[in-house]
């Protein structure tokens, strides 16, 4: 049975879903039909977290070797078989289980300067109506006791940005050379050339091209109800959109829902500013394993430090 040759492994909220729609593009990639299956994180269990809108976030699951490897029946003549479950890089067990069955495995991660991170991570809750304080600090200040609740990883907003002591497991698992580590500015910066890079890490044509003039799950606060409404509606599945699609060609269907979702995401959703006081605090307290993490990937960093 067919079993990927490469994960996405996270951080949350670093680009990981506009990443996996990138190289779902590419004729020789296969990714799961399921972008989070969650496999190695999980095994053998069904977790019971207690956040709000934690169960339906987490029904998705997949705790069973043959129910996972049933993700990649797909794959035919792609050379590169690939999923990405973020919680891969925070779970620490993930490691493990993943050289258990896969040991030759190629693992991708994305890191996003932790602070902004963890604010976007509030964002998107708050997005969804599901983050019950409308204060980041506050928020921030319950994380303990929501950890202690059993809260899912979503809700971990300072736990999930210590990448180094995650990261690390990995370096200590696996090869160096089967880990490629890219920041989110890499990916914002210059899209074209980590998807080029990323092809060539995984052994695939590197002259293929993406379309990557869409950001995918963007938080933020929706400012606008009508506009937000018609933004989900379009994300989420509908009778509308599956008698639809049928009709349009693959790549005008796409071009069309890039420019509209686009359009949609710059009338609906805005950033406010993050508190600097907040700012400054958060800084402090990953200073020290972001000293330690850049040492660790060969990365300069001193730009989250500031």
């Amino acid at each position: 049975m067919t079993m990927p040759n490469f994960l996405l492994i996270g951080a949350q909220k670093s680009g990981s879903t506009s990443l996996y729609a990138y190289l779902n593009q590419h004729p020789q990639i296969f990714m799961s039909p399921l972008k989070e299956p969650r496999f190695f994180a999980f095994e053998g269990e069904k977790p019971n977290f207690r956040g709000p809108g934690d169960e339906k976030l987490y029904e998705s699951i997949v705790g069973d070797i043959e129910a996972y490897r049933t993700l990649f029946e797909g794959v035919s003549k792609e050379k590169a078989i690939g999923e990405a479950s973020v919680v891969y890089l925070y779970i620490s067990r993930a490691p493990e289980r993943i050289r258990h069955y896969i040991p030759g495995v190629k693992v991708i991660a994305i890191l996003r300067n932790p602070v902004e991170r963890a604010y976007s991570a509030f964002l998107h809750l708050t997005r969804d109506r599901k983050e019950p304080l409308r204060d980041f600090a506050r928020a921030l200040r319950a994380e303990e006791e929501r950890i202690r609740n059993n809260w899912g990883p979503i809700w971990h907003y300072k736990q999930v940005g210590f990448y180094y002591v995650q990261l690390k497991r990995y370096y200590e698992t696996f090869a160096r050379e089967q880990i490629k580590v890219y920041l989110y500015e890499d990916l914002n910066d210059d899209p074209i050339k980590v998807m080029k890079d990323i092809y060539s890490f995984l052994g695939v044509e590197d002259a293929f091209v993406p379309e990557v003039s869409r950001r995918y799950n963007v938080s933020g606060i929706p400012t606008n109800e009508g506009w937000y409404a018609l933004y989900t509606f379009l994300l989420g599945q509908n009778l509308a959109k599956s008698i639809v699609k049928p009709l349009l060609p693959s790549g005008l269907r796409r071009r069309v829902s890039t420019t509209l979702l686009s359009t949609l995401q710059d009338r609906t959703l805005v950033k406010p500013p993050l508190p600097t006081e907040v700012r400054q605090q958060l800084t402090e307290l990953y200073r020290e394993d972001i000293l330690k993490l850049q040492e660790l990937i060969g990365r300069d960093l001193s730009q989250w430090l500031r």
